[in-house]
């Protein structure tokens, strides 16, 4: 199951995915979070470039993230404790 959340888009991702009960689209960013098992950015609004890491990282099952939009330093992420992959950024960088 997919829980969403985009300040932007969040009622158009609604109108489309209104049928498919493995979507949900939640009106509070860090809800995405809660119990979830990995968090995906895939967006860089400005909001997300600097979260509550703790936070999300106690509401996470696990301290996953991918980051479709390299918007963090891998090193900090792994002081923060995150398993962290950046998507389409070369190993190392």
């Amino acid at each position: 199951k997919i829980r969403a959340f985009d300040p932007v888009a969040a009622d158009n991702a609604r109108r489309i995915f209104r049928d498919n009960e493995l979507v949900e689209i939640l009106d509070e960013q860090y809800a995405v979070c809660q119990g979830a098992q990995a968090l995906l950015v895939v967006t860089e609004w400005n909001q997300f470039r600097n979260p509550d890491f703790a936070q999300i990282k106690s509401l996470l099952t696990a301290p996953l993230l991918f980051d479709g939009r390299n918007l963090y330093s891998p090193s900090a992420m792994a002081e923060r404790g995150f398993a962290y992959f950046c998507i389409g950024r070369p190993a190392g960088a």
